[in-house]
Order: C-alpha cells, then sequence, then structure tokens
C-alpha cells in the first residue's frame, strides 16, 4: 500500500490516486490534514467561500487528522499533523508519497515518514524561478533540500523545470521519474462536439460577436498572477485591435475593483468579470475564449489553467515565470511566452496570436500538446517509482519514459 500525505485533498492530485489504484492496482490511502476544501473555506487570493464540486474521496481510502465539523483546520494555514506517526505505524504501508516542503506540516510529514523507515517518494511543484531570493537564503535553501532530496528514494519531476532542479541540486538521474502535472478532463467538455455546442450560446451571453476577441483570465485576480498587466496591455493596443478585444476575468481576488475602475479609462477597454466558477462550469467559457493569458510576476510553479485550456484546444500567452512554458507553449503553435511584468511584451504577442485564433489546426496542436501531460502519465510514473522502491510487480507495466527528456 501507498500511503500518500498531503494538507487535504486537492482536485488535481485525487484523480491521480484513483488511477493508480484502478489502473495499477496500488492500494492508495491518503492522510490528510483536513477536509476542508470538502467542507469549504475562505480562499484569501480567490477571496470568496468555496467547497470543490467534484468528487475528491472515491477510487481510494483516505483518513483525516482533522476534520472541520469536529472543530479541525478550516484551511490552509491551520493544518497540523497530531495523530500522523501512529498512523503510519499503524497503516504499516509499502512506500510513503509526500507532495511538498512549502509548510511546516509538510516538514514534519517529512520527519515522521522518514522515522519509519519506509522508502519515500517525493512529487512537489519545485523549481527555481518562482521567487526571487537573496544570496543567503538561496544559499540556505540549496543546502537544506540537497539533505531533505537525498532521503527519498525515487523523486518525480513534474517537468523541464522540475528536472532542472532537481538535477542541479545533486539529484542522480537514475532517482528521477517523469509524472507529469496534470488536470483531471472529467469535469470538462473538451471536445470539438462541445466547442460547436457550447461556443455561440456562451458568447451570446457575454455579449460578443462573431468579429469580438475573448482575452481569457482565468485564475485569482491577485497582484501575483498579473491580471493588471493583461488591461495595461490592451490600453496599448492600436484602436483598431483593442476595440475589438474583450477581456473576460474569470476568478475573483483584491484587484477586481480596481480593474473594473481602471478598464472605463481613456483608452477604454471592454472587460467582463465573470466571477468565480467552479471546475464543473469552466467548459463553456474556455470554448467561448479565443486565447487564454497567464500573466504570473512570481509564485507560478506550474499554471494549471494552462493545460486546462490546452485540453479545450485555446492557445495561451504566458509569461516567463509561468513554470509550464518550456513544456507546454510552443511559439506559433500553442501560445507564446512572454517577458515577465512587461506591458509591452504582452500587448506583442496579444498581436501575434491571431494567426492562431478560431484554427481547428491550431485547436489540435494544443490538445496534442497537452495529451502527455495526464493524469494517466502521472499515474505510471508513481506506479513505476512505486514498484521499484518495493520490488513488487505490477499488473500493467508502466512504460518506461524520461517524459520530455528523449
Amino acid at each position: 500500500m501507498l500511503a500518500v500525505i498531503e494538507t487535504h485533498p486537492v482536485q488535481y492530485h485525487a484523480p491521480v490516486y484513483r488511477a493508480l489504484q484502478a489502473v495499477y492496482s496500488v492500494p492508495v490511502t491518503a492522510i490528510y490534514g483536513s477536509d476542508f476544501s470538502i467542507a469549504g473555506y475562505r480562499d484569501r487570493e480567490f477571496g470568496v467561500s468555496f467547497a470543490w464540486d467534484t468528487d475528491l474521496l472515491a477510487g481510494y481510502d483516505s483518513h483525516f487528522l482533522g476534520r472541520v465539523s469536529e472543530g479541525g483546520p478550516a484551511g490552509y494555514d491551520d493544518v497540523q499533523t497530531r495523530g500522523l506517526g501512529a498512523l503510519l505505524r499503524r497503516l504499516r504501508p509499502h512506500a510513503v508519497l509526500l507532495l511538498g516542503y512549502a509548510s511546516r506540516f509538510d516538514w514534519i510529514a517529512c520527519y515522521e515518514s522518514w522515522r519509519s523507515g519506509l522508502p519515500l517518494l517525493f512529487r512537489a511543484e519545485t523549481t527555481d524561478h518562482a521567487a526571487m531570493r537573496g544570496a543567503l537564503k538561496t544559499w540556505t535553501r540549496q543546502k537544506v533540500l540537497r539533505f531533505m532530496y537525498r532521503r527519498f528514494s525515487r523523486i518525480l519531476y513534474i517537468g523541464q523545470n522540475s528536472y532542472r532542479h532537481y538535477r542541479r541540486l545533486g539529484v542522480s538521474e537514475d532517482k528521477l521519474i517523469f509524472a507529469p502535472y496534470c488536470v483531471n478532463t472529467g469535469p470538462f467538455f473538451c471536445g470539438e462536439d462541445a466547442r460547436s455546442r457550447l461556443r455561440s450560446p456562451t458568447r451570446a451571453e457575454l455579449g460578443l460577436v462573431d468579429s469580438d476577441i475573448a482575452v481569457l483570465f482565468s485564475g485569482k485576480i491577485s497582484e501575483r498572477k498579473g491580471p493588471d498587466l493583461l488591461l495595461q496591455a490592451a490600453k496599448t493596443l492600436p484602436e483598431s485591435v483593442r476595440t475589438q478585444i474583450s477581456l473576460c476575468f474569470l476568478g475573483d481576488g483584491q484587484l477586481r475593483e480596481a480593474l473594473q475602475c481602471e478598464s472605463t479609462r481613456e483608452p477604454t477597454v471592454r472587460t467582463k468579470f465573470l466571477g468565480f466558477q467552479n471546475q464543473t462550469q469552466l467548459s463553456q467559457f474556455y470554448h467561448a475564449a479565443d486565447v487564454v493569458v497567464l500573466p504570473s510576476r512570481w509564485g507560478e510553479t506550474w499554471g494549471l489553467v494552462v493545460n486546462e485550456a490546452l485540453h479545450h484546444g485555446v492557445p495561451c500567452l504566458v509569461s516567463e515565470a509561468v513554470g509550464c512554458a518550456p513544456d507546454l507553449i510552443e511559439a506559433d503553435a500553442t501560445g507564446y511566452i512572454f517577458t515577465t511584468n512587461n506591458a509591452q511584451s504582452l500587448a506583442s504577442v496579444l498581436q501575434q496570436v491571431s494567426k492562431l485564433i478560431d484554427s481547428s489546426t491550431t485547436r489540435t496542436k494544443c490538445r496534442q500538446k497537452v495529451s502527455g501531460y495526464s493524469v494517466e502519465e502521472a499515474a505510471r510514473g508513481i506506479a513505476q517509482a512505486y514498484a521499484q522502491v518495493t520490488q513488487q510487480a505490477l499488473p500493467v507495466e508502466p512504460v518506461v519514459t524520461n517524459g520530455w527528456v528523449q
């Protein structure tokens, strides 16, 4: 049995655990610090309270160290590890999968797992570019991570930046296995039939005509994500282009009111604020869009909205700060990469992307590009790592792959 230790059920992770158990017969038991993502919680960057509307617990076993209904942690910052060591001793898994080092919960989970003497696997959003650090902090971080990574039997990298991070910090090639970052397409309607069915009525509901270019931002409307940079860039466009564009902000956050005010100042830009939408509501907006923009300034270790957009056949414009850029963005095919925090660079690619809009060839290329970053491929990588460290044969032999390293 594989024990997974995580702060809370995550909509992008749970489908991988289901696939591990269903496809590779790897029994999975997730140990969660809290159930707040199921019970409902307030996200600080979104600025709204919500619970995910997809089943995050089916298809594998789970235990909770705390529950909101019993007075347990009601948010990420409050999650605790009380009882974790005893639970590991009782479950007696064959290996443990850990998913980060960003919080106190992660570090204690790592320590308790290491104390158990079990083989440790690691899969996390790791990169060297997501935050600016001073020399001392960089040196300290590198020393700590080098020490930490030596304790893992296998490390699962999620993409190119992740792979380079581990190699730079001394992780040997034979310990690295590709388990890509991915989204579950189950709640979505991604194909051409869905596009034909959803695009026109959704655009009509948004007040868009055929000649309008719908530019979609999906995420937290915060300084970190850079939606204000998108508005700045749109304002610099020639009038003939700017008047065709409608910026659609899907999400919520502290910058929403300021963006609404700024969009009405000359030169004006048409904007639509769609609010927070849960997973099952997203497909209609992706199909209505002509391009998705992720202009993050920092902290974007991957950028799963890019996966979502490409699955729907929508090209993307992303800043250099977006972790998935080298994996998923191919110029003149699936979108463009622009200079971080540079409105002029973003404006330039906004004009270039017109050649990719409303093209069946582009949609095919987008879907092909993201096809290798799937739930099935992520489960395959974890199953391969599990088989190696436990020396257990799997009913379905994983295809040995180095992912992007050909």
